[in-house]
């Protein structure tokens, strides 16, 4: 018994020991991953929840695959091919790499062989430095990306929204809500687009857009309304983006003017920073 009472208090102090380091333990707070993109998104968020309008393209947004997924696995890689239906109209067809967490592109020409060209976030530039491009790179670097990354792009600051009368397209009732921009905003904040809605999934289905850009209108203008439908989706790593359109006339909703396929995609977010850079024999596009 001498023995066991010897070592009672021992054991009592060893395992006050060992209760009390567990109770640190559980006590201790582990630390939460934070995103990289969390203030970022949080302030879209808090932008996002100001009108109705506006809260239906967040839960636009959010029915797409949501700002987190977008935004960490950037950049975006994929094949756009603008065909218009009337034969001497511009095709525009390339192999794009979009970062487009900081607006740049690199595109691939896939109808002019061995062109390429694109945006480095400051400068427009062509490769080879002499190349005779069918498009005007300035304006086309960013262009088929504001188009795929819709409605995710509508997260940006300096945009305005309104919620419309809601209108039907093939049977269906759409909310829709027209963005506008702020001045200074982009290279054409006379822009506007018209995001049709479904009222069930929340996804964008359709849009309405016109073209302001300046370097084609000068002295203010632009193109005559046009009406752009998905004409189907996919969903990769969790994202939802269209694999093509038809594009209309707005009043002229029948006509079909132009075929966009939209193929190849693939996130790539280890990619080099360096692939943005403006090659050393390119030449800048203003």
């Amino acid at each position: 018994m001498r023995v066991l009472l010897f070592l009672l208090p021992f054991l009592v102090f060893t395992a006050c020991e060992t209760n009390t380091a567990e109770s640190t333990a559980e006590e201790t707070p582990v630390a939460e991953a934070t995103s990289p993109f969390a203030d970022r998104i949080a302030a879209a968020e808090n932008r996002l929840q100001k009108s109705t309008a506006s809260q239906l393209i967040l839960a636009a947004i959010n029915a797409h695959g949501g700002l987190e997924k977008w935004y960490a696995q950037s950049p975006l890689y994929y094949r756009f091919n603008y065909r218009p239906t009337e034969k001497d109209k511009t095709i525009r067809d390339s192999y794009i790499l979009n970062d487009y967490v900081n607006a740049r592109a690199v595109h691939q020409s896939a109808d002019q062989e061995g062109m390429s060209y694109g945006f480095d976030g400051k400068e427009a530039w062509k490769l080879p430095a002499d190349a005779d491009l069918s498009v005007n790179a300035r304006f086309w670097s960013l262009t088929p990306y504001y188009f795929v990354g819709l409605p995710f792009v509508l997260a940006d600051e300096g945009i305005f929204f309104e919620q419309i009368e809601d209108a039907d397209w093939e049977g269906t009732s759409y909310h829709r809500v027209k963005v506008t921009y702020g001045e200074g905003i982009g290279d054409a904040d006379q822009d506007y687009y018209i995001l049709w809605l479904h009222p069930e999934t929340k996804q964008m289905d359709a849009l309405n857009y016109i073209v302001s850009y300046s370097g084609f209108f000068p002295n203010g203008g632009h193109l005559p309304e046009k009406f752009m439908v998905l004409n189907g989706k996919t969903t990769v790593d969790g994202i939802t983006l269209p694999t093509g359109y038809t594009t209309r006339w707005s009043d002229k909703p029948t006509e079909v003017i132009t075929n966009i396929t939209v193929s190849d995609y693939s996130f790539k977010p280890d990619t080099a920073d360096e692939a943005f850079d403006k090659p050393a024999a390119a030449s800048i596009v203003e």
